[in-house]
């Protein structure tokens, strides 16, 4: 993500559907007091979990179901550990249709960290064609968002419409929403593969399918977009640890080095706009208030951190007698990022605010397998497993004007 309001990896890439309709105010930090105390509990490293069942189709659903081209075998770059791959698929759309349900299925659940689905409308086809004729072999590298210049959502072209991190099920949506599929779309298909395990090394190939529920929809069906709404992470190693990567610039440089620019300078546009003055606030827990610029519906949300998150809130309008909780994950799980639909919709709009709130556990470091061999390391935002994230996602539908 580069700016505020960008993708779900990087704040502000190119792959936020409402980049026009929110900004960030405000954001801080402390060690411990934006969340509620985290029980130690057990906290799962990547375990990978068999695939929940689909539910069945519902009265005028079908099943479309998409796979990638041939096996993929990962492998990582700059001695890093992370590997993310776009390939496109066409499902074939012959004409408009809602898509109100999407379930990724990893063939090689061991590697997957996590995958978004992108629905690329007709007119940025070519692009996307382009793109993937510029390199051999299946699909393209691409750290952050899509990587396609023309067919990203901040173009008003590329849509994210589905997110798979490992515990996910079945993402189904109401029958009366969806998201809305031109005729001539392609899908684009990103997965992050994890190689913490291997050291970086191939561990397989990987042949993952994702099967589209798509709809004709009707005058009155409501057209989703997503909403990622981020915060700084800002971890410092624990009292004990020491090493080269405890210096938070060092470790920046680390992040530029296997993921480019644009990622390595996150940490400081993060701070820059979610804390005031611009200054970093080390601490377990970090937050970050966006304001609402556009009437909009709330339907759903969940949290992505990685191995180190031991919680995250999203809150609407926080410290008001109309504050409310709209997304609650007291004891985060790797291996257990679902979707949660509120128990009813919530209306938002300007004046608005919603705060993302999470908290880290550098101390969880030594007892995961898959960091303890790893050097500590001051924990900034990256698109690797080891390094962290502070994202509420959620599914939102804008008021037509």
């Amino acid at each position: 993500m580069r700016k505020s309001n960008g993708p779900l990896w990087r704040i502000g890439a190119a792959t936020v559907a409402l980049a026009t309709a929110f900004t960030v105010v405000a954001c801080g930090s402390n060690t411990g007091g934006g969340a509620a105390p985290v029980p130690p509990g057990p906290h799962h490293g990547h375990a990978g979990k068999p695939p929940a069942p689909t539910q069945p189709l519902r009265a005028g659903e079908r099943f479309v179901d998409v796979k990638m081209a041939q096996a993929y075998t990962p492998t990582s770059l700059e001695g890093g550990t992370d590997d993310y791959r776009c390939q496109v698929i066409d499902p074939g759309l012959t004409k408009a249709q809602f898509l109100t349900g999407t379930q990724f299925t990893p063939e090689n659940v061991a590697i997957a960290h996590h995958a978004i689905v992108y629905a690329v409308p007709p007119e940025g086809v070519a692009a996307v064609r382009e793109q993937d004729a510029k390199t051999s072999g299946l699909g393209w590298q691409c750290f952050g968002g899509t990587g396609v210049e023309g067919a990203e959502e901040d173009d008003g072209d590329a849509a994210w419409v589905d997110t798979w991190a490992p515990g996910s099920a079945e993402t189904l949506l109401d029958q009366d929403v969806g998201y809305k599929l031109e005729p001539g779309s392609l899908i684009v298909l990103q997965i992050h593969y994890n190689l913490l395990a291997t050291d970086g090394k191939p561990a397989g190939s990987d042949r993952s399918a994702v099967r589209l529920r798509l709809t004709d929809g009707t005058p009155q069906t409501r057209e989703l977009e997503t909403w990622p709404l981020s915060a700084p992470t800002d971890l410092p190693c624990t009292v004990g640890e020491s090493g080269p990567l405890c210096d938070r610039k060092a470790s920046i440089a680390d992040v530029t080095k296997r993921f480019g620019a644009e990622t390595g300078e996150m940490a400081d546009i993060q701070v820059q706009e979610c804390n005031q003055g611009g200054t970093p606030r080390p601490g377990d827990t970090q937050t970050c208030d966006h304001k609402v610029e556009a009437p909009m519906t709330l339907f759903a949300g969940f949290g992505h951190m990685h191995m180190l998150g031991r919680a995250i809130k999203v809150e609407l309008n926080p410290g008001t007698p109309k504050a409310k909780v709209v997304l609650d994950v007291p004891q985060f799980d790797f291996d257990d990022q679902r979707l949660l639909k509120l128990p009813s919709p919530v209306e938002i709009g300007p004046g608005d605010t919603l705060r993302v709130t999470c908290t880290h556990d550098a101390g969880l470091r030594k007892q995961l397998p898959q960091l303890s061999k790893l050097p500590p390391r001051y924990v900034v935002w990256g698109d690797g497993t080891s390094d962290e994230m502070c994202t509420g996602i959620m599914t939102v539908s804008p008021h037509k004007s």
